[in-house]
């Protein structure tokens, strides 16, 4: 089931085709038509050709099915046995009870083995080498003819010592991060490509580590010019070195990471050790940053050439360096098919009668299996009684700064300051929607007031956590055609820079540059370029986009900003020759979005900070007061909602209420040069508020884990699919997906599966544990208040859907069901994105792009 297996087409039926079936054997496929994941697997194979790291430690997909039983078990035996593994945890947890829960329950019942998984060392090469492959070309490219690769890879050796592997990491961003750095400038400003590939920089995790400088979205004529310009500029950073000031914002941006409290910040630290400590580092070590970044400052000031002489020997002087290259064939997917086929056909010419008989037999088998009830009593499980019945709440205060609505929220943000600003599009000429995700990119990156864009660059690293503008569209908690539009702001910084960040907001504000068309030019390629790279790794979220696209309005603007038609409209802008109209357009944007006038703003402070972030945003809006402007909406029905508890007059939100929107059935199928499939299909239902959004809630997750991941991933072979339930929207999705239009109908028979009631007290409680664990997940200081500010949803309104989750019943699933699910009650969008498919091209019901 999870490997790979040979099996009929349709198991229950011999005199269909037998062919390759197996969860892992599709994932690996769906993994490799990803472009930059075949080129980062090649880099590593062939940098590395000596041992374990020479293959994929997936599995190469056309491999996988020369693995038998007994070499999975083998290998099972050895490498997941506790003798080759290392114990973590992390918080404020009772050691000694753990240790022995670990003891009793794991480490005694084993013998203790030698797992023999050192990794040896890769013997260095005398002389450096050269190598070529090739990848499937991309559609969505920005350029169809710049879609190489070129990387020079050096092998650093074996960086047990914590202070180079943390000199070396600092290094890399120098050398590869941000429009100051030295191959920014040499390799993305002249547009030689669009962006480094994302294999460039230090890799650590490994046990020789290596360093890649690489470029994706060239052509291919400018190859030996790019090899030519690597060796330049190492040479030109030996010469020159770095400015002070850019080692200055690097450690401040350290210092910055280290005070920043995400929800998963022992999680991270784990991870951020693994790779050592599996091969013998000292974790302890790694995680005193501080110590690293003293002695980081002591070495500097020793030697001020000190990191120019890391570059010299680690890449001037290293012959272990592997230059590799890619570029796109036209047949490489034909071949690969190719390539499959005649490994399958060879197994199958191996097979006698009675072999043919036993794969019948054993799919049948597994088929049977697949649709047994798993027993899980052997596994602890919480109970929905342990669950708390109250959430705590956050006090926030609501008042105005310059005329401008406010929200302040008192945390313990360790010495930081988070600011927030919505800015509402209510008053955007239609025209120029499809343009603010561009406008959101660009606004921070091209410079402002007296400063360059690589100044802004440098100022934003020194003095604040970032700065960031994105599109914000969120759908009304008690009506479907209701929606609020905006664009946030969002930074932070340290507590002593606060005047720095206000100052570079409002430079933003007064005096963006926006007529510098060769930069918006590497601007919207890198844009563009990373739009395109998304569409394999998340498929699925742009088919789930797509199929809501006509069921709501917020699902209309999400698939504007977010969906397949703004990565077909950014393709088409990185094609324009001549930038010039993008540039009219950007500062009218400007002047309806940053404007006091329709904006809200939002800090997230410790108490001793607070007074005085609100007297600097004070400064700040009386520094922007220039851009106020009342504005006629472009819609005329505007619905005010209050920011605060109370109702009449105060800060409110403006909703646009589409009332007259009507809801249109459409499946669209997108052809991509994928083997695999993303599939969705989305059902208008109920808003966030309504009584029975809880139980829907409920029934997505329950139908995921107890019906659809049985027949999407166990049977159907993909790689995950499941049911989801948020914005209004139902919707179902499948992810790397060997099966299109049977899916869809996997999806119908999981509606029938709820509706026939089929599913026991037990199912439902683990799947309100599973709906508890997201819905009672850490919230950062940084981000507490936050769904009041952006959704307008307050702890009131948690604490009721929290009471209707807890209500909801085996009577409460099968009534939604039925109401909202029903092929005769629902409205619902379908999309795919996928290969060639002739049965979907025949049927008119589909629209084809």
């Amino acid at each position: 089931q999870e490997g790979w297996r040979l099996e009929h087409e349709d198991p229950k039926d011999r005199s269909t085709p037998l062919v390759f079936k197996g969860v892992v054997f599709n994932e690996m496929k769906g993994a490799f038509s990803e472009n930059e994941r075949v080129y980062a697997q090649h880099l590593q194979n062939k940098l590395f050709p000596d041992h374990t790291y020479s293959v994929v430690s997936g599995g190469e997909p056309l491999d996988i099915p020369d693995l038998t039983w007994e070499q999975l078990k083998q290998f099972h035996a050895t490498h997941y046995h506790p003798s080759n593994a290392r114990f973590f945890s992390y918080g404020d947890l009772p050691l000694e009870q753990h240790l022995k829960q670990i003891e009793e329950e794991a480490l005694s019942r084993f013998e203790r083995i030698n797992p023999n998984t050192e990794v040896p060392s890769q013997p260095h090469w005398s002389s450096p080498r050269e190598d070529h492959v090739t990848c499937g070309p991309d559609a969505m490219a920005p350029d169809p003819k710049r879609q190489d690769t070129l990387c020079v890879s050096f092998l650093l050796g074996d960086i047990t010592d914590t202070f180079e592997g943390f000199t070396l990491s600092l290094l890399s961003s120098l050398m590869m991060s941000g429009p100051n750095s030295p191959f920014y400038k040499a390799l993305i400003e002249p547009n030689i490509g669009t962006d480094f590939s994302s294999v460039a920089g230090y890799d650590g995790s490994t046990k020789e580590a290596s360093f890649s400088i690489g470029l994706q979205g060239m052509a291919e004529e400018d190859t030996e010019r790019v090899k030519q310009i690597i060796s330049e500029t190492i040479d030109d950073i030996i010469e020159k070195g770095f400015e002070e000031e850019r080692i200055e914002a690097l450690l401040h941006k350290i210092e910055i990471q280290m005070k920043h409290q995400s929800t998963n910040f022992g999680l991270s630290l784990a991870s951020y050790i693994a790779s050592s400590w599996n091969h013998d580092g000292n974790p302890v070590e790694l995680l005193q940053i501080s110590d690293s970044v003293t002695q980081f400052r002591k070495a500097l000031k020793e030697s001020p050439r000190f990191l120019q002489d890391k570059v010299r020997h680690y890449f001037k002087e290293n012959t272990h360096r592997l230059t590799l290259s890619m570029s796109p064939d036209e047949t490489y997917v034909e071949k690969q098919a190719k390539a499959e086929e005649e490994k399958l056909q060879k197994k199958i010419q191996a097979l006698s009668d009675s072999d043919k008989k036993e794969i019948y037999e054993k799919g049948l088998e597994l088929l049977a299996a697949q649709s047994k009830t798993q027993d899980a009593s052997c596994l602890p499980a919480l109970k929905v009684s342990d669950i708390e019945p109250t959430i705590p709440i956050t006090p926030v205060q609501i008042s105005t700064a310059g005329g401008v609505p406010l929200q302040l929220c008192e945390q313990p943000t360790n010495g930081l300051v988070y600011f927030r600003a919505m800015c509402s599009l209510n008053t955007l000429p239609e025209e120029l929607r499809l343009y603010v995700p561009l406008f959101c990119s660009v606004v921070t990156k091209m410079g402002c007031g007296g400063l360059d864009y690589r100044q802004q660059s440098q100022q934003k690293e020194l003095r604040t956590g970032g700065m960031s503008v994105s599109p914000h569209v969120s759908s009304d908690s008690t009506q479907l055609d209701m929606y609020e539009q905006g664009v946030l702001l969002s930074s932070s910084c340290l507590e002593r820079n606060l005047p720095h960040m206000f100052q570079l907001w409002s430079d933003t504000f007064n005096s963006p540059h926006f007529d510098d068309e060769e930069r918006l030019r590497v601007l919207v390629m890198m844009s563009a370029q990373e739009l395109a790279n998304g569409i394999a790794y998340s498929g699925h979220m742009y088919a789930m986009t797509r199929a809501c696209r006509h069921l709501t309005p917020s699902g209309d603007l999400q698939e504007t900003f977010g969906g397949m038609e703004q990565v077909k409209f950014m393709k088409k802008i990185a094609e324009m020759s001549d930038l010039s109209p993008v540039i009219r357009i950007l500062p009218r944007i400007k002047k309806h979005l940053l404007n006091p006038d329709n904006m809200r703003c939002a800090i997230n402070t410790t108490p001793q900070k607070m007074s005085d972030s609100a007297t600097q945003l004070e400064r700040f809006l009386e520094d922007v007061s220039g851009n106020r402007k009342t504005r006629k909406p472009v819609r005329s029905n505007i619905i005010e909602r209050p920011l605060g508890p109370q109702a009449g007059p105060g800060p409110s939100r403006k909703l646009i209420a589409e009332a007259n929107f009507l809801p249109c059935q459409m499946k669209t199928f997108f052809q991509m040069p994928f083997p695999i499939n993303f599939i969705s299909e989305s059902i208008r239902t109920v808003p966030f508020a309504h009584e029975d959004y809880a139980s829907l809630c409920i029934l997505a997750r329950m139908m995921t884990s107890k019906f659809l991941h049985g027949e999407i991933r166990e049977k159907g072979g993909a790689y995950g699919g499941g049911a989801r339930m948020g914005g209004g929207l139902f919707s179902f999705y499948s992810y790397r997906d060997p099966n299109s239009l049977q899916t869809l109908s996997a999806f119908r028979r999981g509606v029938d599966w709820a509706k026939s009631g089929d599913f026991s007290q037990q199912d439902i409680d683990e799947a309100k544990l599973s709906v508890f664990s997201a819905v009672d997940s850490p919230v950062a200081p940084a981000s507490k208040g936050m769904g009041r500010f952006l959704s307008g949803v307050t702890d009131e309104m948690l604490q009721g859907h929290r009471e209707r989750l807890f209500a909801v019943s085996h009577r409460s699933l099968v009534e939604v069901a039925e109401r909202y699910l029903g092929v005769g009650q629902r409205t619902c969008g379908v999309a795919i994105l996928g290969p060639e498919n002739e049965t979907i091209k025949k049927d008119p019901s589909w629209i084809v792009k």
